[in-house]
């Protein structure tokens, strides 16, 4: 409290023990699985393993690089941004490794009909080496001029070797042999070729050498999950803080075995661990595709006997969609992608138009050409009530998700909005909240509090986020004396209690039609 010695006027600023607290984003999407290659943008993390977050196509190309044959994440990626999305993280997860094998080069003639002259081969396998070559002057005119050869490592220049030849006593394979640590150079020239009436032999350039491609490795549920130490998988989301949907759709990719069945087993172990990631940072909610191929009834017996989630945190979509195939693979126009990448962007598209409290369904998917499958309105009865939204192709209406449900048991979260909500709600409280740390626990704080969460719940409830005719109806904030004990302000606990009454979608629209008979007067 400030002192007061000498007459005057005084202004002082004195905080609001009432808040503004702003939603917290909703639309985060993160994809894990497979890309062209690694991002090259930290040095820190010369893998490329740790999320980074793109907001359009354009940059996931510049960071990943664009459609592959064999990865699935590019296509979802580009879904999400088709239908809606705004923001997404990429943890690309590595299923290659380096060849082993020397890189390898040749060295191309100024005079086309010389070939390749000189082959150059890296000492150590994989190597980053490219070869600068320059011509120097000279006031002999008789013979090719003689050159200049360079060797950069991984942008590094470690060796240079000058007034060198092709042949004579300092032929540039003699020469570079002898001492180089870093490559081997064989000449290919025919011993009797007459270079005489050359200026030049090798073509000046900067020339990469060329690494053998990458061998595929096996990709288990274990590199899936990752390490949130190593900032690496599913797990390592957990720096994204600002993430609420999660979607793994290489999965096809990793479990397909040499046969071209589906390692089912592979399936369930790395859908668990996203589901537990989902549940363990309790604001985002995963997006999980079913198996591919499977009739409705094999899903359901999929789902129910094999797979056996039970998450709030988790919503299952079945068939998969047919896109346009850009890489045009085997020459074939379409192809199948899981569903995962479009529904999420439908999910952002839904928070930005309605609200995190509207369903997300009965909304066309963009850039969809068919489903793998058509699924009739009775055959769909057998799976809503497991929690399989279905996606189907309604005509004029275009192809569109018709369900909307978690795969909970417990039916107090058995709709995705529902929790989406609550997810929105707690963040915001969670974060917008922080300044209440270690003031005064006392009536004024209470009041405080109260009047923050109130005006922010009384706000979603007139955008339609919650249910009643008034907000009495709606909601309700208690933080007083019956909340906060003497016992529990001795602890140094703020007890508040919220109460919120979401709005559940309207899933079964029934009209009860009878006839209306007159009657004699």
């Amino acid at each position: 409290m400030p002192t007061y010695t000498a007459p005057g006027v005084y202004v002082e600023e004195i905080p609001s023990s009432q808040k503004v607290l702003a939603s917290a984003p909703t639309a985060v999407a993160a994809f894990v699985g497979f890309t062209e290659r690694a991002p090259q943008d930290d040095p820190l993390d010369p893998d490329g393993l740790a999320p980074r977050l793109v907001t359009s196509w354009t940059q996931y190309e510049a960071l990943y690089g664009g459609f592959v044959e064999g990865a699935i994440l590019p296509l979802s990626v580009y879904g999400f941004f088709l239908n809606g999305g705004a923001m997404a993280y990429i943890v690309r997860i590595p299923n290659a490794e380096p060849s082993g094998e020397p890189a390898r080069l040749s060295l191309p003639a100024t005079d086309r009909s010389l070939g390749l002259p000189l082959a150059i081969e890296s000492v150590e396998p994989d190597a980053n080496i490219t070869v600068v070559v320059e011509t120097l002057e000279t006031e002999d005119e008789d013979g090719p001029a003689p050159f200049s050869i360079t060797i950069v490592d991984a942008g590094e220049v470690v060796e240079s070797y000058d007034d060198l030849t092709i042949g004579g006593p300092r032929d540039a394979a003699t020469v570079i042999n002898k001492t180089s640590t870093k490559v081997k150079v064989e000449l290919k020239l025919e011993k009797d070729v007459d270079l005489s009436s050359q200026l030049e032999v090798l073509k000046p350039g900067a020339y990469s050498l060329e690494k053998a491609a990458p061998v595929a490795t096996p990709v288990s549920g274990r590199k899936f999950a990752g390490s949130e130490t190593a900032r690496s998988g599913i797990n390592g989301l957990a720096i994204a803080e600002d993430v609420t949907i999660v979607a793994v759709p290489d999965l096809i990719t990793a479990a397909t075995k040499a046969d071209g069945s589906l390692d089912l087993g592979l399936w369930k172990a790395v859908q668990t661990a996203l589901i537990a990631h989902c549940e363990l940072h309790a604001n985002r909610v995963a997006i999980l595709d079913a198996p591919p191929g499977l009739s409705p009834q094999q899903v359901k017996e999929w789902r129910s006997e094999s797979a056996q989630y039970d998450s709030a945190f988790a919503a299952l979509y079945y068939p998969w969609i047919k896109v346009e195939n850009p890489t045009g693979t085997n020459g074939n126009s379409e192809i199948l992608v899981p569903p995962s990448g479009h529904v999420a962007g439908l999910w952002a598209r839904t928070d930005e138009t309605r609200g995190v409290w509207k369903a997300p369904a009965n909304d066309t998917l963009r850039g969809v050409l068919d489903v793998e499958r058509s699924i009739t309105q009775n055959e769909q009865g057998i799976l809503n009530p497991i929690g399989i939204n279905a996606i189907r192709p309604f005509g004029t209406r275009g192809i569109r998700v018709w369900g909307a449900r978690t795969l909970a048991s417990d039916t107090d979260w058995q709709y995705i909005n529902v929790r989406r909500l609550f997810n929105m709600i707690e963040s915001t409280i969670l974060e917008g909240t922080q300044w209440a740390v270690f003031e005064p626990n006392d009536v004024a704080l209470w009041e405080g509090v109260k009047r923050t969460l109130n005006a922010y719940l009384r706000g979603l409830w007139s955008a339609g986020a919650l249910f009643g005719a008034s907000p009495d109806q709606a909601f309700f904030v208690n933080c007083d004396a019956t909340t906060n004990p003497p016992e529990s302000i001795d602890a140094g606990r703020l007890v508040v209690e919220v109460g919120i009454a979401p709005v559940k979608p309207a899933e079964f629209v029934i009209f009860r039609i009878s006839q209306n008979k007159q009657i004699a007067s």
